[in-house]
């Protein structure tokens, strides 16, 4: 409430009267209740008369101009348990000029795309860490470039079976060794000659006879 209103700019002209917590609250709302600028300023004025709060709404209008060049600063969640990662990637098409020309023409280019690794906090859902790479880049050569952007311990790494090999296993063993790795081996996967590695010991696991009763028994 203390920072609902803006602090004098000391400048000329006018002066702004609601703070950018408060836009990003009414916008928030807009979000999570999917609704109009003109029905979210009404309930902003609603919870301010339900709390028996005394404060100035910023109507439709305000809330559309200063969200435009609103910097809406991340709050990472901090956790004090041990971070279980989730990684996979995904394509990403690249439209533009061209693109639509072909389109137009009827010409059949070769498609542009963009590879996008990710990492997520399986508790949180937030993404720890990222990496954009050329379509010819593979997942595994990503994992290193991955870890190396977290700070955090942990305890857990998933990925599906395209992540299956000795390069992400030595990757996570180097950076967490005591961290688990929970990929599916591949169909025409292969113990090591050593047999005892963190990989090997899934050769075992009842992914090999039964792929759905091993993702439940891993709870993933």
């Amino acid at each position: 409430m203390a920072a609902w209103h803006a602090p004098a700019t000391r400048e000329r002209g006018g002066q702004p009267i609601y703070s950018a917590i408060a836009i990003e609250t009414g916008l928030a709302l807009r979000l999570v209740f999917h609704q109009p600028l003109r029905q979210t300023e009404g309930l902003l004025r609603l919870i301010a008369d339900v709390l028996g709060v005394d404060i100035a709404i910023p109507d439709h209008t305000i809330l559309s101009r200063r969200g435009g060049g609103l910097t809406i600063l991340l709050k990472r969640l901090d956790c004090a348990e041990p971070l279980h990662l989730l990684v996979d990637s995904t394509g990403l098409k690249i439209y533009g000029e061209g693109e639509w020309l072909d389109q137009k023409h009827d010409i059949r280019s070769r498609r542009r795309w963009r590879e996008l690794h990710l990492g997520i906090d399986a508790v949180t859902h937030e993404i720890v860490a990222s990496e954009l790479t050329p379509d010819d880049v593979g997942d595994v050569s990503e994992m290193p470039a991955l870890l190396d952007q977290i700070d955090a311990e942990v305890a857990s790494m998933t990925a599906d079976g395209a992540y299956d090999g000795e390069t992400v296993y030595d990757a996570v063993a180097e950076r967490h060794p005591e961290a688990a790795v929970i990929i599916p081996p591949r169909a025409t996967a292969v113990p090591t000659e050593s047999a005892t590695t963190q990989r090997d010991r899934r050769f075992c696991h009842p992914w090999r006879q039964d792929r759905l009763a091993g993702q439940r028994a891993a709870g993933v």
